[in-house]
């Protein structure tokens, strides 16, 4: 077992583990530590506490220090320095007629490296680009290209439901999603509908997939002929996954009759779970810009 502290360095972003040796580190505090883009100042999330050497990146690094009040204000000066270095790299973009929008500028802590956040249809040269911004600034620089998940993570805004986005409040990393999901959950497959502010289908598509692929996996489809506890047997007509209830068309007295039954009033074959959902040629053509297989992203690695 190794003792660890788990640091995050921005808001919803991936906790890392750092050794806390002899100092007395609290949860919520502020420390200086080293990571592969150089010093950097974090917020400890996680205080010390044991866990097994394979839950951790070797070597481990050790905290440097807790932060001091001077570390503080380092940090609010290199806040104010990263808005002017937006600007700044917006006009050389600009100038170099590069098609490539710029999402954000960050120091590292010790200012030994500035990073550009950018989005791009495809590959860009921006070699000299990267020496115009060297001349200016005077330090390593370094252009990272990352995705539209990524930039929405980076930049926030507000969901359709309302609330602050989830991967912008407390969602550390993408979770795949599929248009499986939606199917399952029997939700319009209308893109306007099943996307994002970021274009792609929405991660809380996956909350309640476990759920629903559950619930659905209790209920005959439509269609099905199911037996009911009264002794009739008729065609599924609609079901209810929430309410675990099913519509049947039965024949009463000669007569066709919907009625309703619980799942439990059921006989029938179950479902089997479906890994592939079948979608026509215009459903697959118009939702395939949607789907977003959760690639490793290139935002915020410091290991």
């Amino acid at each position: 077992m190794i003792k660890v502290v788990g640091v995050r360095f921005r808001n919803a972003g991936k906790i890392y583990f750092f050794g806390p040796g002899e100092l007395q580190i609290d949860k919520g505090m502020h420390v200086i530590v080293e990571t592969a883009r150089g010093v950097e100042m974090g917020t400890v999330m996680t205080g010390p506490k044991d866990v097994f050497e394979d839950q951790v990146i070797m070597p481990l690094k050790p905290v440097i220090r807790i932060a001091t009040e001077a570390d503080e204000r380092q940090c609010a000066r290199n806040r104010e320095k990263e808005k002017e270095a937006f600007k700044i790299c917006q006009e050389k973009i600009a100038k170099h007629k590069l098609e490539m929008k710029l999402v954000e500028a960050e120091y590292t802590f010790d200012n030994n490296k500035l990073l550009f956040y950018f989005t791009a249809d495809g590959r860009i040269d921006f070699r000299e680009l990267v020496k115009d911004l060297a001349a200016v600034f005077r330090t390593r620089i370094e252009l990272r290209q990352i995705g539209v998940r990524d930039e929405t993570k980076i930049i926030g805004g507000i969901g359709i439901c309302g609330r602050a986005l989830c991967c912008h409040t407390y969602l550390a990393e993408f979770a795949p999603v599929s248009i499986k999901m939606a199917k399952e959950q029997n939700l319009s497959l209308n893109p306007t509908k099943i996307s994002g502010v970021c274009g792609r289908l929405m991660c809380c598509l996956k909350n309640e997939e476990e759920t629903y692929e559950y619930l659905n996996s209790r209920l005959p489809g439509t269609g099905d002929f199911v037996t009911t506890d009264d002794g009739f047997r008729g065609t599924v007509s609609s079901v209810s996954v929430l309410r675990q209830t099913v519509k049947v068309l039965v024949e009463v007295d000669g007569e066709k009759e919907l009625r309703d039954y619980s799942v439990a009033q059921l006989r029938f074959k179950p479902k089997r779970r479906k890994d592939n959902v079948k979608l026509s040629k215009e459903e697959l053509k118009e939702l395939a810009a949607l789907e977003d297989k959760g690639g490793k992203s290139r935002f915020d690695e410091r290991k």
